[in-house]
């Protein structure tokens, strides 16, 4: 569905954007393929890896609304992907993350909808489901955002949807890279916050898969969730290093025991798939959708009241040797 279109991804020199960019090129025809961002260091980095003549690179921050207006011009897909994501910057400097994750949000809809662009898929975070830390109050915000915006239609082709995963393997800021650092410094301890605490994991690769499959299965006003595995973060550091001590040092302002990507308040809303969920939206839509059938024909069941999809009651879980493969396919 990418051959011959143009595709703009916000922040899309991050670890995401450049996977995903790899996937487009490898792998479709696409027309364009346009990368909005901030950094000129990064995108210089960047254009000397993925140099392709579909390759574009345009400086701007989703702050600025006029800045994207342009860069939408004729673009048929985008991917929103630009956020300021770390959990500790975001309590310190929080009308910033509201800038970005919202007003940022915001300017995305306003000009794919000028620009009549065809889809958006924006990305979020088990963060956003019941979220205790400002980062994943502003992933909420923009969710509701990017669902709302439907709304906003009109006349047009352009529809909105989000996904939502849980923690990338071995991505920036992650615990996997924070552990093989302590580790190759010759540590005798790994710092663990809370003996029963549980994260969702997802590969880079898969995630990036995840996004390309539900341009094709959007409606407009889903929130996509995949099927993941958990993991104790106790297994996690036992699977990397199993002759090392843990010391637990508590959890920290902003964390959770367990993350949630599909909370039990939006259990009359979830609709269960083979290998995903799909978190309806709760409002009223001009055009109708009939959610339990998606665009590429997959069914999905309402899930019992009450259901929450949760990291520690998670029904699949990775033993040390999944982990280490995940990890190693991830090149973590």
């Amino acid at each position: 569905m990418f051959e011959g279109k143009t595709i703009l991804i916000t922040g899309g020199t991050g670890s995401f954007g450049r996977m995903y960019v790899s996937r487009l090129l490898r792998e479709h025809k696409p027309a364009k393929v346009i990368v909005y961002s901030r950094d000129e260091l990064k995108q210089f980095e960047m254009a000397q890896v993925y140099d392709a003549p579909q390759m574009r690179y345009f400086i701007g921050d989703v702050r600025d609304g006029p800045r994207l207006k342009q860069a939408m011009d004729g673009v048929d897909y985008v991917i929103h992907a630009a956020a300021l994501k770390q959990v500790p910057a975001a309590e310190y400097n929080p009308f910033e993350a509201v800038k970005t994750n919202i007003g940022g949000a915001q300017n995305v809809i306003e000009a794919a909808l000028d620009a009549e662009v065809e889809k958006v898929i924006a990305l979020s975070t088990d963060k956003a489901a019941n979220p205790v830390n400002l980062y994943g109050a502003t992933k909420l915000a923009s969710d509701k955002l990017f669902v709302a915006a439907n709304n906003m239609v009109g006349r047009r082709r352009t529809r909105f949807a989000v996904v939502r995963y849980g923690n990338v393997v071995g991505s920036r800021g992650s615990v996997v890279p924070f552990f093989r650092k302590r580790i190759a410094e010759g540590a005798t301890t790994l710092p663990i916050t809370h003996p029963d605490m549980t994260r969702f994991m997802i590969t880079l690769d898969d995630g990036v898969a995840f996004v390309l499959k539900n341009f094709a299965r959007m409606q407009g006003g889903e929130i996509f969730v995949p099927k993941i595995p958990s993991m104790k973060m106790t297994e996690l550091a036992a699977a990397m290093a199993p002759d090392l001590t843990q010391e637990v040092v508590g959890i920290r302002p902003g964390e959770k025991l367990h993350e949630v990507m599909c909370p039990a308040d939006d259990s009359h809303l979830t609709l269960e798939f083979d290998d995903h969920y799909v978190i309806k939206p709760s409002i009223q839509f001009a055009f109708s959708v009939d959610f339990t059938r998606n665009a590429l024909g997959e069914t999905g069941a309402p899930v019992p009241q009450g259901f929450a999809y949760d990291s520690g009651t998670n029904d699949q879980w990775l033993t040390h040797e999944d982990f280490l493969k995940m990890a190693e396919a991830a090149g973590a």
